[in-house]
């Protein structure tokens, strides 16, 4: 179908280059910082201007040893499926899980340890996860040395999401979980705008040859762009059964079918978990590391990535 814009953004970026969360014991959950001016900094013999730094979550702050990150895991996962947790909470534990599988998903020594420490209940599902942080991981084959030229927003309500993900599946047949999953890798559930090298955009990253041929409305809508991609994994064997063939043609790569049937087996399973999904950040795979993009964030072409830390340390 087409590369993602986003298959680096998420778990990698949860896909458009990486993955990200916040909040939870001794990590910064939702605070204010101070508004600031976007400043314009010179490269060279040309002037570009970096986006604004984040104005409500922080970056969680990681245990530095396999106990005390998956003791961090263990209370975010808890938190995110409790509906005791207050709403104003969920983003913040969300990014610490978020970020935690993130670090875990890059130190696989760990993982005896970690899963010894792991309850039982959780067991498979952080097991499926670090299995999605790993497979999508692959995909990022460019590491740049500039943040992209996107828009980071805000997503929509949780509850329009999940409406168009069941009313997609009730028409064709494709099942919900798989339908979010895609969402969130693509464009970490709509926060990405912005378009790939080949050309796709959107929250489900079509192509314009693709979308004439399966969508309906608008490309950017989010339930046009759920049920457009519906519509075409259900035409390449969804339907039928055949899921991990209709989701090679959406991106042909072993490594995204991977990633994308493991989070849908997380939402199989427990459907809460698409509390801590849908509130996972944009984080984009740089020569200096993973940098967050948070909401707010806009940039009309690429930035040297020393110049926006520089701007905003993280």
């Amino acid at each position: 179908m087409r590369r993602s814009v986003a298959v680096c953004a998420v778990l990698v970026v949860v896909a458009a280059c990486s993955g990200g969360d916040d909040g939870a014991p001794g990590a910064g959950s939702a605070a204010s910082t101070p508004a600031t001016t976007t400043p314009s900094t010179t490269t060279g013999a040309s002037t570009t201007t970096v986006p604004p730094a984040p104005t409500e979550l922080l970056r969680p702050v990681l245990a530095e040893d396999a106990a005390g990150l998956t003791d961090q895991l263990v209370a975010a996962e808890r938190a995110v499926r409790d509906p005791a947790t207050a709403s104003d909470d969920v983003p913040g534990w969300a990014h610490l899980q978020q970020a935690a599988y993130r670090e875990l998903g890059l130190t696989p020594e760990w993982d005896g340890p970690v899963f010894a420490r792991v309850p039982a209940d959780l067991q498979d599902t952080v097991r499926l996860n670090l299995q999605a942080r790993r497979e999508l991981r692959q995909l990022v084959t460019t590491v740049r040395d500039t943040v992209p030229a996107w828009q980071i927003v805000d997503p929509p309500p949780a509850e329009e999401l999940l409406a168009a993900y069941r009313a997609a599946e009730a028409e064709f047949g494709v099942p919900w979980e798989y339908l979010a999953a895609v969402n969130l890798v693509e464009s970490a559930m709509g926060r990405i705008r912005g378009t790939s090298e080949a050309g796709a955009r959107g929250p489900m990253q079509f192509l314009p040859e693709t979308w004439a041929a399966y969508g309906e409305g608008d490309i950017d809508d989010p339930a046009d762009a759920i049920r457009a991609a519906a519509r075409y994994l259900a035409h390449n064997g969804a339907a039928a059964g055949d899921l991990p063939g209709a989701l090679y043609a959406y991106n042909h790569s072993d490594h995204y079918v991977a990633g994308i049937s493991a989070i849908a087996r997380v939402l199989e399973a427990d459907e809460a978990a698409f509390r801590g999904y849908y509130n996972w950040q944009v984080y984009y795979v740089t020569t200096s590391g993973d940098v967050w993009l948070p909401v707010g964030y806009e940039a009309t072409e690429p930035v040297p990535v020393a110049d926006y830390l520089a701007a905003h340390p993280q």
